[in-house]
């Protein structure tokens, strides 16, 4: 991963480099997975990869974050643990071997995200608008586009997700598209909305590769800010900027 030299100020960012320093943007510049093994809580695995690094004075900007998961082919795999490597900080000349033990996973901020949210109490219906999403770039691709994809869960129904158009990906790329989602019923214990960002490419074999999620929206017991906001403004779109983690 690649780390932007300029912080960002997101108010919702889990992301604490330094105590009293505003996040900074990461990319992920190059992402593997090894050969899946079974049935053993010591798995060897033997796998090799390589990056080409483009400057070595770059090697400051770099982080090397490795993650275990437990494979469910059924379900999302759970990250049990992530170690995470400062490549400034080693000498890679030559081969070099880390012991490290598994930290607590955490997520890193990617992006940002201008999300608008409207509620409209007569037609039970909440609007979401994406409006922008600006991510760190270090290496322009013409055929790089991005996408989104809003789910929303209320009351413990999910509720069918809606995408937006591909847009070329620019360091803050402008979507401005609205959608709206009926509720099912009230009141509104819970309700989740979550905006997942994608990658593709728009002169090859179609792929996506996920960039990083935010999450807004009510508990039963609290609620986040930007939701407090809509429902204070009633009829009235609230657009507010969030932390895109990955």
């Amino acid at each position: 991963m690649w780390s932007d030299s300029v912080g960002v100020e997101v108010e919702d960012s889990t992301d604490d480099e330094a105590e009293g320093m505003a996040p900074v943007l990461w990319t992920v510049l190059q992402e593997w997975r090894t050969r899946i093994v079974k049935g053993s809580c010591s798995p060897l695995f033997g796998d090799q990869f390589s990056c080409i690094l483009q400057e070595h004075k770059e090697l400051r900007h770099l982080n090397l974050r490795m993650e275990v998961r437990d494979f469910d082919k059924f379900s999302r795999n759970t990250v049990l643990g992530q170690v995470r490597v400062p490549l400034g900080q080693l000498k890679i000349s030559y081969p070099l071997e880390l012991q490290e033990d598994l930290q607590i996973p955490q997520k890193d901020l990617v992006g940002e995200v201008l999300l608008s949210l409207k509620f409209l109490p007569t037609s039970q219906r909440i609007e979401v608008g994406l409006l922008k999403v600006k991510t760190a770039i270090t290496e322009m691709c013409s055929d790089a586009a991005l996408y989104a994809r809003i789910s929303v869960q209320c009351n413990q129904c999910k509720l069918r997700y809606q995408k937006t158009s591909v847009v070329a990906r620019c360091l803050v790329t402008v979507f401005n598209e609205v959608f709206m989602f009926s509720l099912p019923d009230f009141p509104l214990q819970q309700c989740k909305i979550v905006v997942s960002v994608f990658e593709t490419r728009t002169t090859r074999k179609p792929t996506k590769h996920l960039i990083g999620q935010l999450a807004v929206g009510k508990e039963k017991s609290s609620e986040d800010k930007h939701w407090s906001l809509m429902m204070s403004s009633v009829r009235q779109p609230v657009a507010k900027w969030h932390g895109l983690l990955n």
